[in-house]
């Protein structure tokens, strides 16, 4: 197989740009990147975000870490390197629906801070906001809604983010939320108070 190389490919700069299509939506393109641990409550949580936005008619695309792998992340395993790959894929098509003009939710476990870095590298300034669903991982191991935790202590899982792999919690999100200990109707609440002032909804 040749190396691929990129020495002969021009990007190409086409008249409607991200500009133009935020314009149009009526509001600008971000990257919503909920991040914590299994169980945390993340996909739950962008889900509800991504009713309430897709209510207020913002133009919305939720990316779950579960479904990707379905189809864009298929033939990819669990090992550090499959990991790493997903997360990469991810990001690129994160940066192509921004470029669309949309605001996607992303929800991984992402569980190193150069990872999540890596993919924040790739944005304009302001257009990634980390999320941390901040949930003690005894809360995230009583719930275990996949039976995954039970498997991880059992040994039939390996380099299980909480148990015998670690996870970075980021020391600087844009947005925190303690969601132990919220209904998800405040937890909500909170994430659009806090899209207001970082100019994803117009204030009320």
């Amino acid at each position: 197989m040749d190396k691929v190389t990129t020495e002969h490919i021009v990007w190409h700069q086409h008249t409607v740009d991200r500009e133009a299509r935020a314009t149009l939506n009526g509001h600008p393109p971000r990257l919503l990147w909920f991040t914590g641990l299994s169980g945390s409550g993340k996909s739950t949580l962008a889900g509800a975000l991504e009713h309430e936005l897709h209510r207020r008619g913002v133009r919305t695309y939720l990316l779950d870490g579960d479904n990707v792998r379905h189809g864009l992340c298929s033939d990819l395993g669990f090992a550090p390197a499959d990991r790493q790959e997903n997360l990469r894929r991810v990001g690129e098509v994160a940066k192509l629906m921004v470029d669309a003009g949309l605001v996607v939710l992303a929800a991984f476990v992402s569980p190193y801070r150069a990872e999540r870095d890596a993919i924040r590298a790739r944005f304009a300034d302001g257009e990634f906001i980390e999320i941390f669903v901040d949930t003690p991982l005894a809360a995230c191991e009583a719930r275990d809604p996949k039976g995954l935790y039970k498997k991880a202590r059992a040994g039939e899982i390996r380099n299980f983010t909480g148990i015998d792999d670690p996870y970075e919690a980021p020391l600087q999100p844009e947005i925190r939320v303690l969601n132990h200990d919220l209904a998800i109707e405040q937890a909500v609440s909170q994430l659009l108070q806090a899209l207001q002032q970082y100019g994803v909804l117009p204030s009320e």
